[in-house]
């Protein structure tokens, strides 16, 4: 494991920067981290999956430290984007669906990354992104239109952003699509107004890379002189790499076409964010060489890495043939059983060697029990391996035996599996199939992966497959084939440990869908708050002039919130303190948990409130709470919810923010799907 020295360098660069400025202002020095520096974690829809911000709070805590002890100051990071079309590729960037679990979410990041203040050792400035409704683009296609209504706008995609602000980020990132027709990084009712009045942000507004000057292609810039003149109105701070203000502004002033006051408002605010850092006490802040060298890949930040990897995967089906046990023959079959390259195209700073693949901590976890490793087939179709490797030599490094004699290895593979009690088939995306620029139309898992499965399935059917992916996929016929599924995303450093450690049973798994499955392509936008329209499908009987299709079902193969534990757990009817609600108090929704298992497993227990009738559509039911709890076999809980007015509220018809009397329906359950609930009402 080599550590790279960037402290040192950056520290030379600082310095000599310094020395030469008249007044000797020190640099900013900004980075992508977004899921951690060189201790890489899941990938954010895996966090998201994991439900837990306090375990991402910590991750963001880590690689703060990481991060500032190489010399770097600012991370983009997090990206709190809601995201309903999983055909665009950031999807793996986001923790979800839900503006309330990516708000907790995007709290906690904040918050890891900062501190309670920016100067303390070990904390970086976070940068709240992408501002605003980047992940809304139409068809799913990167960088295109975003329309939704400004509605919709408030109600669904501007919570995350308002709750990573309301937790002190320091710096925000303008996003590429337009708002309401208008590109973003321009938009002044969108920045002036929104973001600045309405959210209270009075920190610095950095466009996106080279978003400035795409105003020109956008059509809503002349040139470059236009773009600065307009982003400038807007309120952006720092033009990131196109030089429309390095080289517009000082004209822009000279001619009276801006005044210098805008000028000076951004330079007082990236100040402002300098002396926050401490970085006018300290120009190198915490970067240190040797503490760099001591925190990258610490043991400690292993096993946060680890724990957290262990707490993302989903499960998604078991009959019963996980967790695997010592005594069994276990084949490890796929393309991803020796892949290193489980961290995202996003863990930029990260080094795949330092990874831990399954073949390795199955070797490490399982040492005497009969294991038997095989590829069988490649990540890829072999036309389009090398395009996806970063480095093509590693395709012949990790199939080398495919390469070799491809019907031969799938033989290999064949046998392997006859032989084996059990079958751990490895699957998934390349990293690179996920991620910016990454938008697809077809989300199923590659054909020779699915040949692989189906020659497998034909001769054991007990066949447990492990899913490496960044974004849902399509798993119908994994579904219906495979004994068990356990979706394990893009894991991070320590992903090989950490499925390993649910595989057998070391751990529980506890994760829960943050994104809904779709059963194919055409029910893409699919996710679970949504409205009922006025023709709603219901029940089960055959129904002609209704919302529906008339080839698949409406729901999803996996709704939002879904994930299994080899635990059980029952719930007992939902009780209320109270069917009635005022402003002045508030009503407890509780249920019994019982984990009926015969092991200790976790329960994300999730509280769902729908308002039945309303000045506008509201949603069937919007997620308001969630918890983790841990069981003993036998143990019960009692598991309560407080619900106030607060958790009522909503974009009201005539624009105002606030509640309406009424009747409320409310669930708590095991996922979205859960009809376990009651009423109450609102007075």
């Amino acid at each position: 494991m080599k550590v790279a020295r960037i402290a040192r360098a950056l520290m030379q660069i600082q310095d000599a920067y310094i020395n030469r400025h008249p007044h000797h202002i020190p640099l900013l020095f900004m980075m992508d981290v977004i899921h951690g520096y060189r201790t890489i974690f899941p990938a954010p829809i895996a966090q998201g999956a994991s439900f837990d911000p306090e375990i991402s709070k910590r991750a963001a805590s880590v690689a703060a430290r990481e991060t500032s002890a190489a010399g770097i100051h600012v991370v983009f990071s997090p990206m709190v984007d809601l995201v309903r079309d999983p055909r665009w590729g950031r999807v793996m960037e986001s923790t979800g669906e839900d503006p309330y679990l990516n708000s907790r979410f995007a709290a906690a990041q904040i918050h890891g990354f900062q501190g309670d203040d920016m100067k303390e050792d070990g904390k970086v400035c976070g940068c709240i992104k992408h501002f605003a409704g980047y992940g809304g683009a139409e068809a799913g296609r990167e960088y295109n239109t975003v329309q939704v209504s400004e509605h919709t706008f408030r109600e669904y995609y501007l919570p995350s952003y308002e709750a990573g602000i309301k937790a002190g980020a320091g710096m925000v990132m303008t996003s590429f699509n337009t708002v309401n027709d208008i590109p973003a990084t321009i938009n002044q009712k969108l920045m002036r107004q929104m973001l600045r009045e309405e959210m209270g942000f009075d920190g610095v507004l950095i466009s996106d890379y080279a978003a400035i000057l795409e105003t020109v292609a956008h059509g809503a810039s002349s040139d470059k002189k236009d773009a600065a003149h307009k982003a400038l109105l807007a309120g952006v701070d720092i033009d990131m790499m196109t030089g429309c203000y390095a080289g517009e502004l000082a004209k822009l002033v000279k001619e009276g076409t801006i005044p210098e006051s805008l000028i000076d408002e951004s330079v007082l605010r990236i100040l402002q964010l300098k002396n926050q850092l401490g970085l006018f006490e300290h120009p190198h802040k915490d970067a240190d060489p040797e503490k760099e060298a001591r925190y990258i890949l610490c043991p400690e930040h292993r096993a946060l890495a680890r724990e957290a990897a262990a707490a993302s995967c989903v499960l998604l089906k078991n009959d019963k043939v996980l967790p695997i046990r010592p005594s069994q023959k276990v084949a490890f079959i796929g393309p991803y059983i020796d892949n290193y390259e489980i961290c995202s195209s996003w863990a930029v700073t990260g080094h795949p060697e330092d990874s831990v693949t399954i073949r390795q901590a199955a070797k490490e976890l399982l040492p005497d029990s009969d294991l038997t490793f095989c590829h069988g087939t490649t990540l890829l179709p072999r036309d389009h391996v090398f395009a996806g490797f970063a480095e093509p030599n590693r395709a012949e490094e990790f199939y080398a035996d495919v390469f070799a004699d491809p019907e031969k290895a799938l033989a290999d593979a064949v046998a392997a599996a006859k032989a084996a009690d059990v079958v751990i088939l490895c699957l998934g995306e390349h990293y690179l199939q996920t991620g910016e620029a990454t938008s697809r139309t077809e989300l199923s898992l590659p054909e020779n992966q699915m040949e692989l499965f189906c020659a497998v399935k034909t001769v054991n059917p007990n066949v447990a497959v492990v899913l490496f992916n960044g974004h849902p996929l399509l798993l119908d016929e994994l579904s219906r084939n495979a004994a068990a599924i356990l979706q394990a995303w893009l894991p991070g450093t320590e992903g090989g440990h950490a499925i390993l450690d649910l595989l057998t049973g070391t751990k529980n798994p506890s994760g829960k869908l943050p994104m809904t499955f779709p059963r194919n392509m055409g029910q893409i936008p699919i996710y679970y708050n949504h409205f009922s329209t006025g023709r709603p499908l219901t029940g089960t009987d055959p129904q002609r002039f209704v919302s529906k299709y008339t080839d698949t079902p409406n729901t999803p193969l996996f709704p939002f919130g879904y994930g299994l534990s080899y635990a059980e757990f029952s719930y007992s009817d939902v009780s209320l303190s109270s069917d009635s609600l005022t402003s002045e108090d508030s009503i407890t929704a509780s249920v019994q948990l019982k984990n009926t298992g015969a092991c200790t497993g976790t329960e994300v227990v999730q509280l769902y409130i729908q308002d039945v009738a309303a000045s506008t559509v509201r949603p069937v039911r919007e997620l308001k709470g969630f918890t983790r709890i841990t069981l003993t076999p036998g143990e019960t809980q009692t598991v309560s919810f407080r619900i106030s007015e607060a958790e009522l509220a909503f974009h009201r018809a005539d624009g105002s923010y606030g509640t309406e009397p009424g009747a409320f329906r409310v669930w708590i359950g095991g996922s979205s799907a859960t009809e376990n609930g009651t009423g109450f009402t609102l007075r």
